[in-house]
């Protein structure tokens, strides 16, 4: 884990006419929120624009002067790029030819690239997406498939992180993909830090399909939040889906399909996502044996854990605790 200043990883915002202020906001506090042993900071962000002058934003009554023009791309350890609205990039599938190159020399150079929302129009637009998957916000889907059909589109998802080019939906959805940063550079006690200091969820369930529009489904009961609550502090524990329903004094089904609504998953998969995420904190944080996490973590045996992790993230076990344990 980086100690002090000077090892820092640079972030640089790239603000361009229509940015969507919030997109432009969430990256300084949740980057800014992510801090070492020492209190030290561990990302520094800065703000750049397509030359100089004021940025408009979306909507708001107020200009963006960003601090500098596109150079900070050229060295910036993270490239991220706000949502916008209108612009070529939105209505054209085009960009500026300076903005362009400068995004396709970072990616060149090794930097990574992160979008917000519709800033993945813009790094579509620079011909970094083709052939990727990657998402955006669910409701500029249609137009999204129509300007950019190279794209593997996905926007059902809070977030797409295909290695070193991360995407994330819309507004709050930029929340979850900067606290995955954090977790994959630093690990989930780092990220889960930074998410209480912001007063998020380190980790929300589910993806966009819960938030697409569509008719309201009518109340039954009550919600299946507090037996969310009481899940996971039982996650060694056998839990049926008998056992949530029984807690939440609903029928199976009448709970199943509660529960999907309010989470987009299954009550199983939910779980299981809940159990996965719990043995990757404590293979991160403690020097608990793998069988004993697959024990914690209510995945039940060593070989279960390694199946799991495997499908989830690609990489067993040890290699997981090698690269979040590393100092």
């Amino acid at each position: 884990m980086r100690k002090n200043r000077a090892m820092t990883h640079s972030v640089a915002m790239l603000a361009l006419d229509g940015v969507v202020a919030f997109d432009l906001g969430v990256p300084p506090q949740v980057f800014g929120a992510a801090r070492d042993a020492g209190n030290g900071f561990l990302y520094s962000v800065t703000t750049c624009g397509d030359g100089p002058g004021p940025v408009r934003p979306e909507r708001g009554g107020f200009r963006i002067v960003p601090d500098h023009d596109l150079a900070p791309l050229s060295t910036a350890d993270t490239v991220l790029v706000p949502g916008v609205s209108g612009g070529s990039a939105m209505t054209e599938g085009t960009v500026s030819p300076a903005v362009a190159a400068a995004l396709r020399g970072a990616h060149a150079r090794g930097a990574r690239i992160i979008s917000i929302c519709t800033g993945a129009a813009v790094l579509a637009a620079a011909g970094l997406l083709d052939g990727r998957a990657a998402a955006s916000h669910w409701a500029w889907a249609k137009r999204l498939r129509r300007l950019y059909p190279r794209v593997a589109w996905d926007f059902d998802v809070l977030f797409v992180d295909d290695g070193d080019v991360l995407t994330s939906a819309g507004v709050a959805a930029g929340v979850d993909l900067c606290l995955h940063v954090i977790r994959q550079d630093h690990g989930s006690l780092v990220a889960n830090q930074a998410a209480r200091r912001c007063v998020v969820s380190p980790w929300r369930d589910g993806g966009q399909a819960q938030y697409i529009e569509q008719p309201v489904p009518v109340a039954v009961g009550a919600g299946t939040e507090p037996t969310r609550a009481w899940a996971l502090h039982r996650l060694a524990e056998p839990v049926s889906l008998e056992d949530l329903a029984g807690h939440a004094r609903m029928s199976v089904r009448t709970f199943t399909r509660r529960f999907r609504d309010e989470t987009g998953l299954s009550p199983r998969r939910w779980l299981l996502q809940q159990r996965v995420a719990h043995a990757r904190l404590l293979l991160e944080s403690t020097d608990l044996s793998v069988d004993l996490v697959a024990r914690r973590s209510g995945l039940g045996s060593a070989t279960a854990l390694r199946q799991h992790l495997q499908a989830t993230i690609g990489v067993p076990p040890s290699a997981y605790r090698r690269t979040f344990r590393q100092t």
